[in-house]
């Protein structure tokens, strides 16, 4: 052990691979990094870094790098230079830009820039051809670049607590996407190009202004999950009916009065959360959904309650009116 600006640091070995410095009250770097040439994976989370140092540039082997709750403004040019990187965690900084230059980082597969200061992603990122796992979330953007569309071995994403008012056409070339987190943004319509998201399980979009879907939604046949809750939606295509894997849907605060007859395909679906709509009468259409677990309809204007509820119950649904 050695001190370094007033705290203890481990001392670090040149032939060291693996290093973890989280949560030290660091404020730079340790100078011995600079010869540390065989590291591949370094944890600088939970410091107080301001900023890094060019050297960092020069540890090539590098594969993995966590810098997640510090104080950096800025990420130095030479950070670029680290080809092998496959994690990037810049996460909860008080980053304003990124460079052009991110995209020499080909190798890499996580990047999470969630909760800075960005109002844009570079252009360049959508040519990170083996990015899996892009999180983008709590920063200032207002939209994505069309180069995202580059993405095409993108799993995950999330660009939630943004401003973003609608989505780059090219979205829907992201075959391999199964998660897609937009909630808390700005969003009044979705692309026709989100119907080729064949393989997503998941679509959040809670608390945007969508006022609809379009058609192709129902061209999502392996969706699991859909969130809708919080939107000024007024009705829902009958397209929804081909979700045949639904198993949670989400409406809370829309503005719906009926819904499509084609939900009575949903068969799978487990949970139905109506909450807070403008329904006067229950649709009939929900008795046929065999495998319903939980259903929600309080806070509307029901007029009056079905007899076949006892049939829900029965088969152990739990029903809030």
């Amino acid at each position: 052990m050695h001190i370094l600006h007033g705290h203890l640091s481990p001392q670090v070995e040149p032939d060291s691979r693996t290093l973890n410095l989280a949560g030290q009250s660091l404020v730079a770097l340790p100078s011995a990094l600079a010869t540390a040439h065989a590291l591949q994976a370094l944890n600088v989370d939970r410091n107080q870094l301001s900023a890094l140092p060019d050297w960092i540039g020069n540890l090539a082997e590098l594969q993995s790098l966590s810098l997640y709750h510090n104080a950096l403004v800025a990420l130095p040019e030479a950070l670029w230079n680290l080809y092998r990187l496959r994690v990037l965690n810049v996460a909860d900084n008080r980053l304003f830009a990124l460079s052009e230059r991110m995209a020499q980082l080909s190798q890499l597969q996580m990047l999470d820039v969630g909760h800075n200061a960005l109002s844009a992603l570079p252009a360049s990122i959508g040519a990170l051809a083996h990015l899996q796992f892009l999180y983008a979330s709590n920063n200032q953007l207002t939209a994505l670049p069309n180069s995202i569309a580059g993405l095409t071995q993108l799993r995950y994403l999330n660009a939630t607590d943004n401003q973003l008012v609608t989505l780059p056409g090219g979205i829907g070339r992201l075959g391999r996407l199964i998660e897609l987190r937009l909630y808390n943004n700005r969003l009044v319509a979705l692309p026709d190009s989100i119907g080729e998201l064949t393989a997503l399980l998941e679509l959040h979009v809670m608390n945007n202004q969508l006022v609809g879907l379009p058609d192709v939604m129902g061209q999502l046949r392996h969706l699991r999950k859909l969130d809708l809750q919080s939107n000024p939606i007024t009705q829902l295509p009958e397209t929804i009916g081909n979700l045949v894997d639904l198993a949670e849907l989400n409406l809370r605060f829309c503005h719906l009065h009926e819904l499509p007859k084609t939900i009575q395909n949903l068969k799978q679906l487990r949970a139905l959360d109506l909450r807070a709509n403008q329904f006067a009468h229950v649709p009939p259409e929900l008795r046929a959904l065999d495998k319903l677990e939980k259903l929600d309809l309080r806070w509307n204007k029901l007029q009056t309650l079905p007899s076949w509820f006892d049939e829900l119950t029965q088969r152990g649904c739990t029903v809030f009116v």
